[in-house]
């Protein structure tokens, strides 16, 4: 495939979530389904949730127009045809249509976090059973490969389920989880075109239509929410892109790359839990100690703050690109700049520092994750 099938393809899932936004947030409006202000979240309006709707529908409309591609057209890929890789891609698709739908039914009725754990389990067990899986991880001692053998399918469903809910904890500006989702996507994409891994890189190209799209309404000041549907569902899709494009079962690649490329989420997560255990909160305990929160404390409006962190990723993004293919001096040299990025943003913004803890009020951290209760508006 070439660039202008990609182009494509992003264009597509563009014009689909430009297209059904509006008519979500319409809907959204009549029915009620709207996040308030309060406790962590810091929008002073009542704000349309179910925007992961609108994203689900443009990337599943670009996949669509890859099958076409592939049948009338002479794209390449495999959603068309079959054998193995077209049985993943099913899984793969299948699994992204089970995490929206629980995803949306928490932003409709708000599930306690056990019913939407189980639901995310279960999308991430049809992509592994679909064959999709980290088979191989590479030996630091020996060199070489070590086969995971059983293991391969916990260690797979735990990469598939924190990945998804790394997005879901970050968004808690208008535009922060759509941006940062769009940067991965967009990294992911190069490293799958790179390995020829077509079906990743097509997936990657709708994800960055439909979150640049959608940025269109939930850029500050945002007119809706992505929701948990829309939050889940990119977590769990660049999961399945990564395992697709750039972790190949046959060919382990480490698994620094896909993690620094999503590097933001996965640090503001782990510093959370950090905070919480050296200052004796339970973990699951919501607080303002949040990159974005941090941000703002410091005087950076909202803009300016989800700027920062799209500049972050990206940063993180490059360096996941040269740990890819990078000489192994550089790859060394990368890994202690991005560190020290990281060490001093960590430093600056006191990430560690602990923090008045806040109630949810039934749980709504806006969160465009959308649910009431899972909200991060945090």
């Amino acid at each position: 495939m070439s660039l202008r099938h990609y182009v494509a393809i992003a264009l597509v899932g563009a014009i689909v979530t430009l297209l059904v936004t509006p008519l979500v947030r319409a809907f959204a409006l009549r029915r009620g389904l709207v996040d308030y202000p309060g406790g962590r979240k810091v929008h002073t309006h009542a704000i349309p949730r179910l925007g992961g709707v609108a994203i689900f529908a443009g990337v599943m409309a670009a996949v669509a127009t890859q099958a076409a591609g592939e049948r009338f057209l002479g794209w390449g890929g495999t959603l068309v045809g079959g054998g193995t890789a077209r049985a993943r891609v099913l899984g793969v698709l299948i699994g992204l249509t089970l995490v929206f739908l629980v995803g949306l039914v928490d932003d409709l009725r708000s599930l306690s976090p056990g019913v939407k754990f189980t639901g995310q389990l279960l999308a991430a067990i049809v992509v592994v059973a679909s064959g999709l899986r980290i088979q191989y991880v590479g030996d630091p001692f020996a060199g070489g490969l070590v086969d995971l053998g059983l293991l391969s399918i916990p260690i797979t469903l735990l990469y598939i389920v924190a990945f998804t809910n790394v997005i879901n904890l970050i968004d808690g500006l208008d535009g922060l989880a759509a941006g940062v989702s769009a940067i991965a996507a967009a990294s992911l994409l190069v490293l799958a075109a790179q390995g020829n891994r077509l079906e990743a890189a097509a997936l990657a190209a709708a994800v960055i239509g439909a979150c640049v799209a959608f940025l269109r309404y939930n850029f500050n000041p945002a007119s809706i929410f992505m929701g948990d549907s829309g939050a889940l569902f990119l977590g769990f899709t660049l999961a399945t892109i990564s395992l697709m494009g750039v972790m190949k079962s046959t060919a382990a690649i480490a698994l620094a790359v896909p993690l620094l490329i999503v590097g933001v989420p996965i640090f503001d997560t782990a510093s959370a839990i950090v905070r919480r255990v050296m200052h004796n909160r339970p973990i699951q305990e919501a607080d303002k100690g949040h990159i974005h929160h941090r941000l703002l404390g410091r005087g950076f409006d909202q803009r300016q703050t989800v700027l920062i962190i799209y500049v972050w990723s990206i940063a993180l993004a490059l360096g996941g690109y040269a740990v890819r293919y990078a000489p192994g001096m550089l790859k060394a040299l990368t890994f202690g700049v991005l560190f020290a990025i990281t060490g001093f943003m960590a430093y600056y913004l006191g990430l560690f520092e602990a923090v008045g803890h806040t109630e949810d009020n039934g749980g709504a951290s806006h969160s465009r994750t959308g649910s009431r209760r899972s909200q991060r508006r945090t």
